[in-house]
This record gives C-alpha cells, sequence and structure tokens, in this order.
C-alpha cells in the first residue's frame, strides 16, 4: 500500500474525483493542485476498447505535439559515411556506429531515441537485449530506420514522440511540462488523441477511447470528460 505525502493528501481532497472535467478545466485543476517544487510533466493516461492480448489489436504510433512535450530529447543516429554528417548537421546528439555499439554495450544508455540507417540493422543484433526491453532499438514501423535520418532526426528535436499500449490496453504519453499554459496543453492534448483516434484497429470494435485521465508527475488523477472531445 502505497503512504502518500500530507501534500498529496490535501490536493486529493480538494478534488471530486466522481466529476469528469472538461479538457481545459481538468489540465488547469492539474496545474493548480501541482504541488513540488521541480516542473513536472503532464501525463495522460487512456483506457484504450482493444483487447492487448491479440495482436492484431496492437495500438502504436507517433506525434509532433503543436508545443513539444518540454523535455530534452538526446538522439543518438547509427550511420556512417554522408549519412553520418547529414545526421549531425540535422542537430543528432551522438553519431557513429562501431563506437557507440561499444559504448552501450558496456551499459552506457545517455540518450532518449534512436535512428539507424537499414544497411546497418542487421550488425545491430548484439544490442537488441539492451536496447529493445527499453524501446530503444530503431525500429522501421516507427520511421527510426530510415535513410533519410536528417528529416527523422529534426522530428524528434522538435519534440515528436511515440506511443504504444501496454498489456492492460492502456497509453500512456506526456503532453507538456506543469509550467506550460492551459491553453498549450490542451492543443497538446487534443493533438495527441487525435492521433491515437487515428491508430484506432479495425479488429477494435465499440467504442475505442474509453477513459481519458490526466495528471502531473507526482499529483493525483483527474478524469477527462471523452466526449468533450
Amino acid at each position: 500500500m502505497i503512504n502518500h505525502g500530507k501534500k498529496y493528501r490535501k490536493a486529493k481532497e480538494t478534488l471530486n474525483k466522481q466529476v469528469a472535467l472538461p479538457g481545459k478545466a481538468a489540465l488547469q485543476k492539474v496545474k493548480e493542485l501541482a504541488f513540488v517544487k521541480f516542473d513536472e510533466s503532464v501525463d495522460v493516461s487512456v483506457n484504450l476498447g482493444i483487447d492487448a492480448s491479440k495482436g492484431e489489436q496492437v495500438v502504436r504510433g507517433s506525434v509532433a505535439l503543436p508545443h513539444g512535450t518540454g523535455k530534452k530529447t538526446r538522439v543518438l543516429v547509427f550511420a556512417e559515411g554522408v549519412k553520418a554528417d547529414e545526421a549531425r548537421a540535422a542537430g543528432a546528439d551522438y553519431v557513429g556506429f562501431e563506437d557507440l555499439v561499444e559504448k552501450i554495450s558496456g551499459g552506457w544508455i545517455d540518450f532518449e531515441y534512436t535512428v539507424a540507417t537499414p544497411d546497418l540493422m542487421p550488425r545491430l543484433g548484439k544490442l537488441a537485449k539492451v536496447l529493445g526491453p527499453k524501446g530503444l532499438l530503431p525500429n522501421k514501423k516507427l520511421g527510426t530506420v530510415t535513410d533519410d535520418v536528417a528529416s527523422v532526426v529534426r522530428e524528434l528535436k522538435r519534440g515528436k514522440a511515440f506511443f504504444k499500449n501496454d498489456k492492460y490496453g492502456l497509453v500512456h504519453f506526456a503532453i507538456g511540462k506543469v509550467s506550460f499554459g492551459a491553453d498549450v496543453l490542451h492543443e497538446n492534448l487534443v493533438e495527441f488523441l487525435r492521433v491515437l483516434a487515428s491508430a484506432k484497429p479495425s479488429a477494435s470494435k465499440g467504442k475505442f477511447i474509453r477513459k481519458v485521465t490526466i495528471s502531473s508527475t507526482m499529483g493525483i488523477g483527474i478524469s477527462v470528460d471523452v466526449d468533450n472531445f
């Protein structure tokens, strides 16, 4: 059982958890109830109408939020020659191959995203057990295995982020920081839900987005009126 502190319990007492709020009002409430000193992320949890045990109902995709996530994004690119030069020019933080493979094999994982050119993927097999479980292995379906490394790097540096449902049929995603204005957060939330809705599998029947809950990293969950969107 989790024992929450006084500030958390006080914030919880001010909220009627039975009432789902319109998106902007819910986000404003998240900002009002934030009580820690650091700039927390604003997180969204979405209950989806899918059977997560079935492969054909997996939900995954990417979204470039209008105002970014507010997080510093470090991008590593596995590339050589001209493609390596293009990646550096586009703003990649780490570029190379053999040296990076060696560092990662030794336990270094100081980055948020990886991109790779297709010709190098067969040689990345040794890193699958290291990067795979952390969701850091370049993936063709996500667009991070590509010859157009420059475009992908620029998108990631501007705040493009990925989502995928977990085994419970939930999608967790960060839409910004508590320091963002409510209007900015709302625009990010609307864009995320729009893209998420478009990722509905054909095998999923009935209502797709069933419940939306938002919170700051350390704060309490606030239900959002889904029909409001």
